[in-house]
């Protein structure tokens, strides 16, 4: 299915600007998980083998997410368990509806299977994200593998009200999803990095677990980081009993040396870069967090995971979860279950039973 897509499909939608390409893509897939059969059609051509992973009191059916961002109006709830994935984070999601930055705001760098992007939040708020997720609900629509949310800070707040906004999306969507995780690194909010810095990291999680009833709360952090302060996220995560770490964000770094002229020009574009290029660097960030924490903190591994072998060095490194958007938007609505048997594939390979056995193993 991956090579249908790649070759016929993909030409179709690349003809498009990228946000809008997108939006039909989501829009399609949230009319599709409204019919009685789509659904089930869909589960019998994209499903994925098990391969199941409990972490934090929960239980995935295989460690492939699909990343926050490509579903931010929780408009597809039902459809990316029939795609495979074992998992789906949605949004971001901030207290207040906001439009994001001016279009164009996304950009694909096709020959190095890349993007890059400077949407800002945009999404319709938590209170609309809640109602959405209660209408899947009341459906009777609602996924059996874990549902997270990503947080995070409306434009308009100021940083030093970053941690009560924090807090109201969480008290909005609380009841509504098996995990959370706080966004702190996207580059594309003026300032937002900021609160990666201790202080202000600590007063939001303050906030947070004032309000929080045991729900699993990660936190996502960028690639951009020194490691020293990658460690003092670490010591608070450690503070707060955060359930896990997502590594990483997006880039604001760009390749060294590009061979092809348009993705040169892309890579001038304002934004945090995704896909294969950032692929290294979050790799390093994973293996860092599991040596420092002597693999006691779980990882949610992201960035240029487009092939079984890519999963594979993810976890090796030290991920038990892994999440794509980039690779979806290359790759396909197949990828969820073609890094599922890959994977299976290796483990039977390297005579390994588990993939709890190969965790930061490389």
């Amino acid at each position: 299915m991956g090579w249908i897509y790649r070759n016929c499909l993909q030409p179709l939608l690349f003809l498009q600007e990228s946000e809008a390409a997108h939006n039909r893509v989501i829009g399609g897939l949230s009319w599709a998980g409204r019919l009685p059969l789509v659904p089930m059609l869909a589960d019998a051509v994209y499903s994925a083998p098990d391969l199941p992973v409990t972490l934090g009191g929960l239980r995935f059916p295989n460690p492939i997410g699909l990343a926050a961002g490509m579903d931010k109006h929780a408009a597809a709830v039902p459809m990316w368990e029939r795609l495979g994935f074992g998992f789906a984070e949605l949004g971001g999601v901030t207290q207040y509806a906001q439009p994001g930055n001016d279009s164009p705001r996304m950009f694909r760098a096709v020959n190095e299977g890349a993007l890059v992007n400077r949407m800002g939040f945009n999404n319709p708020g938590a209170v609309a994200v809640a109602q959405a997720l209660q209408q899947w609900r009341a459906r009777d629509q609602w996924p059996t593998h874990p549902i997270g949310i990503n947080l995070g800070k409306s434009k308009v707040t100021p940083l030093e009200e970053a941690a009560e906004d924090y807090a109201f999306s969480f008290r909005t969507l609380q009841g509504l999803a098996d995990f959370f995780v706080v966004n702190v690194s996207s580059p594309n909010t003026p300032n937002l990095r900021q609160l990666q810095d201790k202080s202000a990291l600590d007063d939001i999680l303050k906030a947070l677990r004032a309000v929080n009833s045991k729900v699993p709360l990660l936190i996502k952090i960028a690639p951009d980081l020194t490691y020293e302060a990658i460690d003092d996220v670490l010591e608070l995560a450690t503070v707060h009993s955060l359930a896990g770490i997502v590594a990483t964000n997006t880039t604001i770094e760009r390749p060294e040396e590009s061979g092809d002229a348009q993705c040169r020009a892309i890579y001038e574009q304002t934004g945090g870069l995704s896909g294969a290029p950032l692929r290294t660097r979050s790799t390093e960030v994973i293996a860092h967090i599991y040596q420092h924490t002597e693999g006691k903190l779980p990882i949610i591994g992201v960035g240029g995971i487009f092939t079984a072998n890519d999963a594979w060095e993810k976890i090796t490194a030290g991920a038990s979860l892994l999440q794509v958007y980039t690779g979806l938007v290359y790759e396909g609505p197949a990828i969820a279950g073609d890094l599922v048997r890959g994977l299976k594939a290796r483990m039977e390979k390297e005579g390994v039973r588990s993939l709890a056995d190969v965790i930061g193993q490389s």
